[in-house]
């Protein structure tokens, strides 16, 4: 058995669904599902979905106040007033930052932009900025990716007589500022889609004030609005969409030089954004100002654009260190207490613009809410970041000890939070008693969503070409994962450590191979007859111009107990189980083990497991019971996930010869003959003249002294003149040596199958016959 690391949901399919007898009906039975799984309902809303037009977005107009804002930016070119792009430092703000200001350029403005410092200003507009604004003789300032909640400064603006356009996605909160315009999808109740990204919202203020779609912009908008995490749905479908597309032939100096540093060629996915693109533009604004990621983008150099980008490169490697380094910090310094619901760690000299990125790290190797903080003494506060998982709302539980936080904001998954430091250990408290009241030790797992189990027969290039289809996936849009239940024909590890898993599943003529990354641990938990469920993304890998398709699985998992053959080994590894099981036990006769066993694995006699009434989860049988039913009862009683076989015959009586009843006739007839014989001087006599053991000489000399037919004083052998007339069976060591050879028969040298069937007995399961195959003995 073999338990997931995360919870598995299968996604499902709301009623009055789409009739498939249309003219959809094309699509595999696959296609159909996940299409439905998208609440899709209609043939046309299949169409729009598998082919996204242009067409089908929104008409910007729809946007609240889109015309105040569109005459007075006319108006400030017209009367060649300085217009400020006031920015954010992620890699949305500094899209959204690019395209405003490109579009600005574009129409002869007089414009220049502004992006706050992460760690003076904070996130969003800020007195100060505004007022050195105003120095600078601007008069007119357009927020893109913030803003929305900047009440404060809206009035600071109007004070000082700028005009302020704002242009954001976040929450609106229940006061608004009191700005000259504010275009917001969620504060625009004619236009219907809310979920546009800061670079989509300012796509749309684009082509208002342009007049005409800018496709030459769309680049732009797929990097902001993918690497935002925003649904991947309807308008940002649409805009992903075709921006990919730009993106792969995109004539910016910038965007070609950050691709280059990326080792991105030809065409490009929304994961080459995800996890590369987009990372690299937030790098900066992590680390120092994100003017360096806007001036990226802006650069029409070659030369200069190739310059920005290796800095830009040098960032990011720079983040992954120092993220590198806070989680080793945290790991070899602080002791993560497995009875808390969270892990709350704080810390002076941590370096603010990773904190979000670390706590997601212990997140997801800890399995819990993670908060992350770094120290300012000075300032007598802790600021930072916190992550969750999936069954636990950190934003509403924050929001009941809300008076913890000097500021605090996010949403159920993510928060941002700075408070006294003196609050950090009541924080920690508090939100450990809220989980242990609402969660259950299931709930601290992370969640898969499955959707759909496959059988191998329906894995094929052509499936995933029609997964393909569903592209660009992202939020609301997940790329499928499938899961797979069957028996590999081949497992192994995988990478110099061995840190790799690699199964191939074969079924009739259906194949597929499953690469598990991280998971070589797994590869000696899994037995040669199990049947192993693995969920994971389908692909094509393609090498030496061979195409097959993979699977690269996400998780693993065993729902049936496990027979492991050591049989005939004489050393074990005893630490196959050690992370996955708490009750492991080993079991042999004597107290003598001449075994080095770790100390998380009890030691029980036969006797002593027949009278243990604890929990048994592995079981490690290092010697051959004694009795048969000895082992059958322990394991009917405990039914163990796990039973290794680790059994060492030395001197088999099973393959040994059992002498006829002529041997013993013949070998009495001896000792009668001469009435009285020295082993010593004729035991090789014996062996010669009959082919026989030394071991089977003695065992029938034992049997015939049992009986008392004989008597036996070093070495010497005298007959028993009136012996009683008795059977051969009635001597111990006679049913001994046949007991022995039946538990030798049964428990060794069976063959894996046999042995198989014989705990599913004692376990009172059946166990389907399945095809031998060769293994231990």
């Amino acid at each position: 058995m073999i338990q997931s690391k995360s919870n598995w949901k299968f996604a499902s399919i709301e009623e009055n669904q789409i009739d498939w007898n249309d003219g959809s009906s094309q699509l595999s039975p696959v296609i159909k599902e996940l299409l439905q799984q998208r609440g899709l309902k209609t043939a046309k809303e299949v169409e729009d979905f598998l082919v996204p037009s242009i067409n089908n977005l929104l008409d910007p107009n729809q946007l609240s106040s889109m015309d105040i804002a569109k005459e007075r930016v006319l108006e400030a070119i017209e009367r060649n007033e300085k217009i400020l792009v006031f920015g954010d430092y992620d890699a949305d703000g500094v899209s959204s930052t690019t395209i405003l200001i490109k579009t600005l350029q574009e129409l002869g403005a007089k414009c220049d932009f502004y992006i706050p410092n992460r760690f003076t200003e904070g996130y969003g507009p800020n007195e100060q900025a505004f007022r050195q604004a105003h120095q600078n003789g601007f008069q007119l300032i357009i927020t893109v990716d913030c803003g929305i909640a900047s009440i404060h400064e809206a009035d600071v603006a109007k004070e000082l007589g700028i005009d302020l356009i704002i242009t954001d996605h976040h929450e609106p909160q229940e006061e608004l500022p009191d700005a000259l315009a504010i275009l917001h999808p969620k504060c625009s109740p004619d236009y219907s889609f809310k979920e546009l990204a800061g670079a989509g919202v300012a796509f749309k203020f684009a082509e208002c004030l342009l007049g005409y779609f800018p496709e030459h912009l769309l680049d732009l908008v797929a990097i902001g609005t993918v690497a935002d995490l925003v649904p991947l749905v309807e308008e940002n479908r649409i805009l992903v969409y075709y921006g990919l597309q730009k993106l792969s032939s995109t004539a910016r100096e910038g965007l070609i030089a950050l691709k280059n540093q990326c080792k991105i060629e030809g065409k490009v996915n929304e994961e080459d954004i995800g996890f590369l693109i987009g990372p690299r533009l937030n790098a900066v604004g992590r680390l120092q100002d994100a003017d360096l990621a806007v001036e990226l983008l802006l650069c029409d150099d070659k030369e200069i654009a190739e310059e920005l980008a290796e800095i830009v490169n040098q960032l990011n490697t720079e983040r992954q260190q120092i993220v590198a380094s806070i989680v080793k910090e945290v790991e070899e310094t602080v002791e993560i207490d497995a009875k808390k619901g969270v892990i709350v760690v704080a810390k002076q000299g941590w370096n603010e613009g990773v904190l979000g990125i670390v706590a997601s790290r212990l997140v997801r190797k800890y399995d819990r809410p993670a908060i992350v903080l770094a120290i300012n003494e000075e300032k007598g506060l802790a600021k930072g970041s916190a992550r969750s998982i999936p069954a636990f709302d950190l934003f509403q539980s924050c929001m009941k000890i809300k008076d913890v936080f000097t500021h605090f904001g996010g949403h159920s998954q993510a928060a941002g939070m700075t408070l006294p430091i003196d609050n950090v250990q009541h924080l920690e408290q508090k939100l450990d008693e809220i989980i242990k009241n609402e969660l259950t030790s299931e709930d601290f797992k992370q969640e898969v969503l499955i959707s759909r189990k496959l059988k191998l027969s329906e894995i094929s290039e052509n499936l995933v070409t029609e997964i393909s289809q569903l592209a660009p996936f992202g939020m609301a849009n997940p790329k499928p994962k499938f899961l797979v239940e069957s028996r590999p024909v081949d497992i192994r590890q995988l990478g110099n450590m061995k840190k790799h898993l690699k199964l191939l599943f074969k079924e009739d003529t259906a194949s597929l191979d499953g690469i598990a990354f991280g998971m070589g641990n797994l590869h000696p938990l899994i037995s040669p007859q199990a049947t192993v469920s693995v969920v994971g993304e389908l692909g094509i890998n393609e090498w030496n111009g061979i195409r097959k398709v993979q699977m690269m699985i996400e998780d693993v998992k065993i729902n049936h107990w496990q027979l492991f053959d050591h049989r005939g080994k004489r050393k074990i590894d005893f630490n196959y189980d050690q992370s996955h099981f708490s009750h492991q036990f080993v079991i042999y006769n004597t107290l003598e083990i001449h075994q080095d066993i770790p100390n998380h694995i009890k030691h029980l006699t036969y006797k002593e497991a027949l009278e243990f009434n604890g929990k048994v989860e592995v079981l490690y049988l290092l010697e051959l019971p004694q009795h048969l039913h000895d082992l059958h009862e322990i394991i009917t009683k405990f039914k163990p996930v796990n039973i290794h076989a680790c059994f060492y015959v030395e001197n088999s009586v099973y393959m040994a010869p059992f002498p006829k009843r002529e041997d013993f006739k013949w070998l009495y007839s001896l000792i009668w003959k001469n009435q009285e014989l020295s082993l010593d001087s004729e035991l090789n006599k014996i062996m010669k003249a009959k082919g026989w053991t030394e071991e089977l000489i003695q065992f029938m000399l034992d049997v015939f002294s049992e009986l008392e037919f004989v008597n036996i004083n070093n070495g010497l052998i005298t007959l028993n003149k009136q012996p009683q007339k008795k059977d051969l069976q009635e001597a111990r060591a006679y049913q001994n040596r046949i007991k022995q050879g039946k538990i030798e028969k049964t428990l060794y040298y069976a063959t894996y199958n046999e042995l198989l069937t014989w705990f599913e007995e004692c376990r009172g399961e059946t166990v389907q016959p399945k095809e031998e195959i060769t293994h231990g003995l």
